[in-house]
């Protein structure tokens, strides 16, 4: 077990496709996560997703073939043997331009292999090279086939079809009816020899309390003399998309590696490249993925994640493409929490989703005019602009889940059993952080809402101003020096919830219109800053509260009780430090502390768990362990939002690695 405390295990690269699927790992090798897979493909982009490779057995025989194979491949078996007991010693890793791995497999001898996801091909590419040529090298590689949903796990059975197809130099596995075959390119011999490879184990399952022993299928064998060349492997579930008519292996990889270059090279910066493995297809449209291994598209990530990812990189054409793919969706003023999907029934649980959408509309033609960019035409306006309208009228009028305009001119919203909130975390019928009644976000995402709306419609202007003037009267709490989190909790009148909580930032920064100034506004980022921020982002709880909970672990029970009762989010930075600087006059100066002080702490984060990326949440309590989903969008658009428009500083020069 000594080698799962390697670092190298905790750190998790992501090559993603555009579409929905992806291929990733740890630096280690070891498959830690059922997610783990070479080859997983979107069968409808986004959604319907599979793993269908879920790696590869890769030996090397050196000299003259007598000797003990050299694994390059580590695996983690049940009940905790990890192969092989003394794996060569991994010289370098690097995940530019894609990940690259380096290994030192006898004095004088190195072996590296190569991994990259052509964008918009349900395909994976992988080479290995050895590049003295010398001494003669033998690789074979056993590459282990699933065919499952990538939520699932996959057990030795007797329906599964070990037949391999082989032609015209490809090789062809059609594991299940109904899944997609996969062919292999290659360059190299294949030798047919099936075998079932039993007990893989999941660590990172395991300790999320899920199931956690998979069996894998081994249908063959690949084998190349690395000494006369390079080996390359083809993966995919669409040859015809990947490799032109009459192409060589050869010539397939050479041209696919140069677009690829090519393309992330035209990206300014590493977060720049990061950004776009979230901007994925669905049908005609765009959408964003909330995060990977296992999240889809959601609305109010989607919504969220949209102007970091998309208005900051100036991707603003995917912007208006998802804006325009939800302004369809609206119902009752409601936007559902993710998209309407093969005739699955709609999702309406979230109350700031779709008021996070009137936000997004408000930056993205706010965008378009500070560049003095054509725009959205006059019927894609009148669209979004009409999309807006129905959400503030519906909200106003009364939706599902008592969602309401009150008589004082904030907004009332829950019923219980139901989480609307970004704190949504619940367990069978237990909903941890209900927040039923007034939730601070929701006032300040409301208030800016029918601030955006007044300017085309100006009866909105007076529900701006008297429901500003009702949220400074009944959210400040003058004995406690700080914004109460839920004012009318589950509807009783007069009542508060004067949690210590993040949530009350949001009427300061984060959004277009700050909701509470002066003094009042500073004490909420001091007090923000001094009893919650760690260098991951803000603690959703204080830890002075008995309901606190400082690491998230354990089982699901364990680990949703903690969700939102302490865990760090680094999403969060973004509206604090907005908050931050705004509250200091947001000049030059204080820009350039912000960065030194939150924003730098936060980058070097990229270079730990999921690589070039920013986790979901973090442990409360140091040394503040990265937790959750390790490629967030949101989370990683927060901070693409500071870097980029927040503490942007005209005619400033890139200053730190992150940015190249």
């Amino acid at each position: 077990m000594s080698g799962l405390a390697e670092p190298a295990v905790t750190r998790e690269w992501l090559e993603a496709d555009g579409l929905g699927g992806f291929a990733s790992g740890t630096v280690a090798g070891i498959r830690t996560r059922r997610y783990h897979a070479l080859l997983l493909v979107a069968t409808r982009p986004p959604g319907g997703r599979m793993a269908l490779v879920n790696g590869l057995d890769a030996s090397l025989q050196l000299g003259d073939g007598s000797g003990t194979p050299v694994y390059l491949s580590r695996e983690h078996y049940a009940p905790d043997v990890i192969t092989p007991a003394d794996p060569p010693k991994l010289e370098a890793f690097t995940r530019e331009p894609w990940p690259t791995w380096t290994w030192s497999v006898a004095p004088g001898v190195r072996v590296s292999q190569e991994v990259f996801v052509p964008q918009g091909m349900p395909a994976v590419a992988v080479r290995w090279r050895l590049p003295d040529r010398t001494p003669r090298a033998v690789l074979h590689v056993r590459p282990f086939l699933s065919g499952r949903d990538f939520h699932a796990l996959h057990h030795e059975n007797p329906a599964f079809d070990f037949g391999s197809h082989v032609a015209d130099g490809r090789v062809r596995w059609a594991p299940y009816p109904g899944v997609p075959a996969v062919t292999a390119l290659t360059n190299g011999a294949y030798t047919a020899e099936p075998a079932w490879y039993r007990g893989f184990l999941y660590s990172e399952e395991r300790a999320r309390g899920l199931d956690f022993v998979e069996d894998l299928a081994a249908p063959g064998r690949f084998t190349w003399d690395l000494t006369v060349g390079d080996a390359l492997l083809l993966l995919t579930t669409d040859p015809a998309a990947v490799v032109r008519p009459a192409e060589t292996p050869q010539g397939a990889w050479a041209r696919l590696a140069a677009a690829e270059r090519r393309r992330r090279s035209r990206l300014p910066s590493a977060l720049h490249r990061a950004a776009g493995a979230y901007v994925v297809r669905r049908g005609t449209g765009k959408t964003i993925i909330a995060g990977y291994p296992w999240f889809g598209d959601w609305g109010r990530d989607t919504l969220i994640s949209l102007r970091g990812l998309c208005l900051a990189t100036g991707r603003l054409d995917d912007a208006k493409a998802i804006l325009l793919e939800w302004a369809g969706q609206v119902s009752e003023g409601m936007l559902p929490n993710r998209f309407v999907d093969q005739g699955d029934a709609p999702e309406f649980n979230t109350v700031d989703a779709a008021l996070w959408y009137v936000v997004a509309v408000h930056d993205y033609l706010a965008a378009v005019a500070s560049r003095g960019l054509k725009g959205p035409t006059r019927r894609d306006r009148e669209r979004l602009q009409a999309a807006c309208l129905a959400i503030v009228s519906g909200y106003a009028r009364g939706t599902r889940y008592g969602i309401r305009l009150d008589a004082d001119g904030l907004l009332a919203a829950g019923e219980p059993g139901v989480q609307l909130t970004w704190m949504d975390a619940k367990v069978g019928d237990w909903v941890v952080t209900p927040r039923i009644g007034k939730p601070v976000e929701v006032q300040a995402l409301w208030l800016n809402a029918v601030r955006i709306a007044g300017a085309w419609d100006p009866t909105w202007i007076a529900a701006w101003e008297r429901g500003r003037t009702a949220f400074v009267e009944r959210f400040w709490n003058g004995e406690l020096g700080w914004l109460n989190d839920v004012v009318d909790p589950d509807h009783r009148a007069g009542t508060v919830d004067a949690s210590l909580r993040p949530n009350q930032i949001f009427a300061v920064g984060g959004l277009p219109f700050p909701v509470l100034e002066g003094a009042r506004a500073r004490r909420v980022v001091d007090i923000v800053e001094r009893a919650l921020w760690t260098p991951l982002g803000p603690r959703s709880l204080a830890p002075d509260d008995p309901r606190y909970v400082g690491h998230y672990e354990g089982g699901v029970r364990e680990r949703d009780g903690a969700y939102h009762q302490g865990t760090v989010w680094p999403w969060l930075i973004g509206p604090f430090v907005e908050a931050w600087v705004r509250v200091r006059g947001d000049t030059p100066a204080t820009r350039q502390q912000a960065r030194q002080c939150f924003l730098d702490p936060l980058l070097a984060h990229l270079d730990e768990a999921g690589l070039g990326h920013v986790s979901e949440i973090a442990d409360g309590e140091p040394p503040h362990t990265p937790r959750g989903c390790p490629f967030q969008a949101w989370s990683l658009a927060e901070a693409l939002r500071l870097d980029q428009i927040v503490l942007r500083v005209e005619g400033e020069r890139a200053r730190d690695r992150h940015r190249r």
